[in-house]
């Protein structure tokens, strides 16, 4: 195949567009004509991913020889959002821009990869610009696409997901490319091919897309919102914000399943099922707080939460609460290897108190908490250093202070406390189960064994729940209606004892 003129024009454009896969897809398709009439271009939600792609490629700096940290993107989602369309795109434009790149796609039967995602291919490798470089096969056993001048080494395979076919995802290997995979309807795809396709993200500029509903509350996919969560960029999409979604099917399923319901959640809502009977604070529930709004009184207190991160997969989660709203005041997420620098979080929450005056701070004294806890007491903020395993205050309920403040999030959502509609507060709070011991105190399920079960540290989760680490008292106020309070460098010259 000897190239044209227009050819090598098509290159040099494809090349600008190496760290710009929104720009390709604007580029490379008819938007508004044939049979794309009507379509404008990608929908929201794909140009979000899109665009975040892009900033993830200009991030790794791949240099076509050193091996770059892999790219790896999950998306969780209802029916009907087009991820099968958004699958298309990626293959054609890594194919475009990266020559003898290597690929391997693969879903959760073999119906769904040749007939949805490898056939969805075959339709916009048809509209693509550069769709003419390619081969594109769907025959039974031989799903492929490739170059037409380089058919061994720059392709990409279709391969089906059984276990006993897990070698067909190893040695995926392009040192001076992208080696990619690609997991469609990967809640299904079983942790043995994810355990082997890690061997093909050693060279090159790697990528690991996998899309899917979140039917399963364990499993590899699981893990990417949960566990695993530190190492992959994820979205989760409702697919009532999708344009091209059947919004009359979604207003049935609504009104026969309920909008609490697993189906929908699953299908729709794009999050994961309810967990197991020991889960201590039920999915309904939090869906309950999230859509209400309940207004705080007056002289309700401005509490904070800082939960302090552990280890560079942590966050640190500064949460506010006043009475019974969580949703009213901004909540500040510091990632933890951007803070190993204490001197450093330290200045960032003075910043962040000094901008929200809140009347009492718990703070997580635990590990590198305690000298954070110590220079903001000097600093003069109302901080109360936290041990989350130190004795309950009640301790015929609760076994230490861990429980105890989750027992009384859990008793103030019950009474009507409301909070952020967010699918990783949902995942802290929910994700998190419990016992009672011989003493039939309350337990909470450790950190360490919630990860060894592969769900992440509840960091935001527990900087909510540092919101009830001690009563506070109510605001004075005076006969005008004011707060009887001196600013907050006064706090222990005021009349006010927020702890009497």
């Amino acid at each position: 195949m000897k190239l044209s003129l227009l050819d090598l024009e098509l290159a040099e454009t494809c090349s600008k567009f190496y760290s710009d896969p929104l720009g390709f897809v604007l580029w490379a398709f008819d938007w508004n004509l044939g049979d794309l009439e009507g379509f404008d271009g990608p929908d929201d939600w794909q140009i979000d991913v899109l665009s975040l792609l892009g900033d993830l490629v200009v991030d790794g700096d791949f240099d076509g020889v050193s091996p770059a940290d892999a790219i790896q993107l999950a998306v969780a989602s209802g029916h009907g959002i087009g991820k099968s369309a958004l699958t298309s795109w990626l293959i054609l434009w890594i194919m475009s821009t990266r020559p003898h790149c290597k690929g391997v796609v693969t879903a959760n039967t073999s119906d769904q990869l040749r007939t949805k995602t490898w056939g969805e291919l075959g339709k916009w490798t048809k509209r693509c610009l550069t769709g003419h470089w390619f081969e594109w096969n769907n025959g039974r056993g031989s799903m492929n696409i490739y170059h037409l001048q380089y058919p061994e080494s720059w392709r990409v395979d279709a391969q089906t997901c059984r276990e006993e076919n897990s070698e067909s995802f190893a040695g995926l290997h392009a040192a001076g490319s992208t080696p990619f995979y690609i997991f469609d309807e990967a809640s299904a795809v079983p942790d043995k091919i994810w355990e082997v396709a890690e061997g093909g993200k050693t060279d090159g500029e790697p990528m690991h897309f996998v899309f899917g509903n979140p039917t399963r509350n364990s499993g590899a996919f699981h893990r990417c919102f949960n566990g695993q969560k530190h190492r992959w960029h994820t979205r989760q999409i409702d697919s009532r914000d999708a344009k091209m979604t059947n919004k009359r099917q979604i207003d049935k399923w609504r009104d026969d399943w309920g909008e609490d319901s697993d189906f929908f959640r699953v299908r729709v809502l794009g999050r994961f099922p309810k967990a197991s009977d020991m889960q201590f604070i039920p999915h309904d529930l939090i869906s309950e707080a999230a859509k209400r709004r309940t207004p705080y009184l007056p002289n309700d207190p401005l509490i904070c939460g800082v939960d302090v991160a552990r280890g560079g997969s942590d966050n640190n989660m500064i949460q506010f609460r006043r009475g019974y709203d969580a949703v009213s005041e901004k909540t500040y997420r510091i990632p933890g290897e951007q803070s190993r620098d204490s001197m450093q979080l330290i200045s960032k929450l003075a910043d962040i108190f000094d901008r929200h005056k809140p009347t009492a701070i718990f703070l997580d004294e635990t590990g590198l908490g305690g000298p954070i806890a110590d220079r903001l007491v000097q600093l003069g903020y109302p901080v109360t250093g936290i041990n989350f395993g130190a004795s309950a205050a009640n301790p015929k309920l609760y076994n230490n202070m861990t429980s105890e403040m989750w027992g009384r999030m859990r008793q103030w959502l019950f009474a009507g406390g409301c909070i952020k509609n967010n699918a990783t507060l949902e995942a802290d709070l929910t994700g998190r189960m419990y016992d009672h011991n011989d003493k039939n105190q309350l337990v909470m399920e450790r950190k360490k064994d919630m990860k060894s079960r592969g769900m992440s540290s509840p960091d935001w989760g527990d900087a909510l729940a540092l919101t009830f680490a001690q009563p506070v008292a109510p605001l004075q106020m005076g006969r005008d209606g004011a707060v009887m309070i001196a600013n907050m460098h006064q706090q222990r010259e005021s009349i006010y004892d927020p702890f009497n």
